[in-house]
């Protein structure tokens, strides 16, 4: 990598540069060494030494206490250690989201690194992988098989004819019974990491460069593990009990111990969420694979009444960080947002702007989940963001494409000839990379299909405000869009905002547009039908811009979230045991019922999470962003419906207004009746670093993946950049 430092005079980087480095090299390395250990407790689990040596040191040190008793152990070698990994995350990224920008890395050809992103795999039932993907996940299912293995080894030696006879077994039923228990073992490994990959607004996927909406895919692929290793757990369970004669053990429900119908409970939660999400029924029933999904909340609780909770702080530690995110994301969805206008694309297509606070910074290519209750009061949809916060500061914009029946009514809601002054919405989010690194590229290469251009939208509008904001060399810039009719080239309409403001492109942007129209031979005439409709609506005072539901400093806020909560849930929980579970528990006579001890716990978790996480938003809504937001709203202006922008017609796009500058109309070249040839244009883009990025069909991700992978262009490189899954 070369690094290409600018900045005012050539100047050293300050003393607060420097500072902000230390502290993220610090936090950064604590994170790496604390989860590096807790992967070294995983992988020592199985083994002997560990049930012979540091379990029993462990339970001397955690679980002995009176304060946690049993559930010590699990609690502070499993648990919490992903909390302070999760908490370093925070302070990795408050601190990195504060670097000079004028400090560049160019990107170069070759290197390990440059090697480990590109793709590995294209086609085939995983996706798009990279080499590192792969490694990473070869490296999980030998975690998966060296425990089962080891599991299995050391407890199949223990057990002989006449140690199965003892308990009224044969050898087989004794080793099944054995092996269906080591199984469920191995599921709780794959249950720890499931629920991080959708912790959208979690500090440990962005720590290390990823994104909710490209990590989809590992939540996948973790849900197919977690569930096909549970479903053989369960069957030969029930084939023993089968073959026992003890089918009873099926509905048995012990209040010290495991209890085999909580488990069977949230197997079948399990299973039906697994039916409807194989893609071909998520694509086609979506109301039914999101509306089933809420079962997850079924599987988790009967499977904390399944094992315990002292086992379940082994397999919590992905959940509790979701719990957290999956609070925070309730509190900032009760808001109503406010939406200030819509343009009606004749492409059947709408661009939302809302208001937003000027405060709330996003990078381009983020995601907005939005919900309109007169359409659907529990979907919510994720959409590309396509303003650039640094263009447009007090402004954010989606794209809606009309193709499911929840995006169908809202079109034909708003281009009905009803007229509508106020839209309902709320919103949570955005969601996206905590930074990008585009200008690292000579060149970057933007290859779409249909409403797949909205994603590069953003990241051309914030190309035109870094120009403006920062003197640096901007990548030149191609947009390769395809598109099936005339009608939806209005969609590069949206490149330019619908302020007015910054309307031309400066002399610093260099972007070419390659428009592909792949059903029409040639241009149709105008229809006068087919302009470009604006609604401007009016505000309401209970309406509020988009503002982040933690304030400007909201990764420190979230790892004070993340500590504070949890640190309450011990002093709760260790009041409540030391001074009622273990008086019960020590008296001969009674026993604490293991069923109601997992349901305080749960309980407290949901309070600890619930107090802290409300308590910061009020913090920061009061505090940091009433004045702001109140602002906003006394101060609108709307604009009358003739003040809203000229739209192109089909075959052409808006003149920008007079300047010596190149306009976006002069920057597109039109074609008619073909497709476009990947291989020729993307060889074709010149520079010694060239961004390649893809939004569209599968068929279009998948041909792209293959010509940056193919090694025709050492200079090609593909961005791991996920908009469909």
């Amino acid at each position: 990598m070369e690094i290409v430092k600018r900045n005012n005079g050539g100047l050293s980087p300050s003393a607060g540069e420097e500072f902000n480095g230390m502290i993220k090299g610090v936090s950064k390395f604590f994170m790496m060494v604390v989860f590096l250990g807790t992967i070294m407790l995983w992988i020592m689990m199985p083994t002997l030494t560990y049930r012979n040596k540091w379990l029993p040191y462990m339970r001397l040190k955690f679980g002995a206490s009176t304060y946690f008793g049993s559930s010590g152990t699990t609690l502070f070698m499993y648990m919490f250690p992903m909390v302070v990994v999760a908490c370093l995350g925070c302070v990795y990224l408050h601190f990195k989201k504060r670097k000079n920008p004028h400090h560049i890395v160019r990107e170069t050809n070759g290197g390990v690194l440059s090697a480990l992103r590109k793709p590995m795999l294209v086609k085939g039932p995983l996706g798009i992988v990279s080499a590192t993907e792969i490694m990473f996940l070869a490296m999980f299912v030998a975690l998966l098989l060296w425990s089962f293995i080891t599991y299995l080894r050391n407890n199949f030696a223990t057990i002989t004819p006449r140690s199965a006879a003892a308990h009224g077994e044969s050898l087989w039923q004794a080793k099944l019974e054995s092996a269906a228990l080591r199984i469920g073992l191995i599921g709780n490994i794959c249950l720890a990491f499931l629920f991080l990959p959708v912790a959208r607004g979690s500090s440990l996927l962005p720590a290390v460069g990823l994104t909710s909406e490209s990590s989809i895919k590992y939540h996948i692929w973790l849900g197919h593990m977690v569930l096909a290793i549970f479903t053989v757990h369960g069957l030969c369970y029930v084939i023993y009990w089968v073959s026992m004669h003890e089918t009873s053990q099926m509905l048995m429900w012990d209040t010290k111990d495991i209890s085999n119908l909580a488990g069977e409970i949230s197997l079948v939660a399990g299973l039906l969420m697994w039916a409807t999400a194989f893609p071909a029924m998520r694509r086609r029933f979506f109301e039914v694979f999101f509306y089933t999904h809420y079962l997850y909340i079924v599987f988790m609780l009967f499977f904390v009444l399944h094992v315990g909770i002292t086992f379940s702080f082994i397999a919590l530690p992905g959940f509790y960080i979701f719990m957290v995110d999956r609070f925070l994301r309730f509190l900032q969805s009760r808001d109503n947002i406010r939406v200030l206008s819509a343009r009606i694309l004749p492409s059947h297509t709408i661009e939302l702007t809302f208001s937003k606070n000027p405060r709330l910074v996003y990078s381009p290519t983020s995601i907005l989940f939005v919900n309109i209750p007169s359409i659907s009061k529990l979907q919510w949809h994720p959409f590309t963001i396509t303003s650039s916060s640094k263009l447009e500061p007090e402004k954010l914009s989606v794209v809606i494409k009309s193709e499911g029946k929840w995006s169908t009514k809202l079109y034909q809601r708003l281009s009905s000839s009803a007229q509508i002054d106020h839209l309902a919405v709320s919103v949570e989010g955005p969601y996206g990379p905590a930074s990008t690194d585009f200008l690292r590229h000579e060149a970057l290469v933007m290859v779409s299909g249909g409403s797949g251009v909205t994603p590069f939208i953003s990241v051309i509008r914030d190309m035109i405000a870094t120009s403006q904001n920062q003197k640096c060399k901007i990548p030149k810039i191609t947009l390769i869009c395809a598109f099936k009719n005339s009608s939806e080239i209005s969609m590069l309409d949206l490149v330019l905002p619908l302020s007015g403001l910054q309307t031309q492109l400066s002399s610093d942007i260099n972007i070419k547009i390659e428009a592909f129209i792949t059903r029409e031979k040639e241009p149709r005439s105008e229809s006068p039908t087919e302009k470009i409709k604006t609604l401007w609506f009016k505000p309401s005072l209970s309406d509020q811009p988009i503002s982040s539901i933690l304030g400007p400093n909201s990764w420190l806020w979230l790892g004070g979230t993340l500590s504070s909560s949890f640190l309450i849930f011990l002093i709760i929980i260790g009041i409540i045991t030391r001074y009622y579970i273990y008086p019960i528990d020590h008296n001969t006579n009674k026993f604490y019922s293991l069923t109601s001890k997992n349901i305080i716990y749960i309980l407290v978790i949901c309070v600890s999470i619930m107090a802290t996480s409300s308590a910061a938003m009020f913090w920061n809504k009061k505090n940091k962003y009433g004045n702001i937001e109140n602002k906003q709203v006394q101060n609108v202006d709307v604009p009358s419906p003739t003040s809203s922008p000229t739209s192109c017609g089909n075959n052409s796009l808006r003149e920008i207004e007079s300047s010596p500058q190149e306009s976006l109309v002069q920057c597109t070249n039109l074609h008619y009746g073909e497709r476009p040839n990947l291989t020729k244009l993307l060889l074709d883009v010149e520079g010694s670093s060239v961004g390649v990025l893809v939004c569209g069909p599968k068929k279009m991700r998948q041909n792209v993946a293959e010509i940056c992978s193919s090694g025709l262009a050492k200079n090609l490189h593909f961005e791991s950049i996920s908009f469909s899954w």
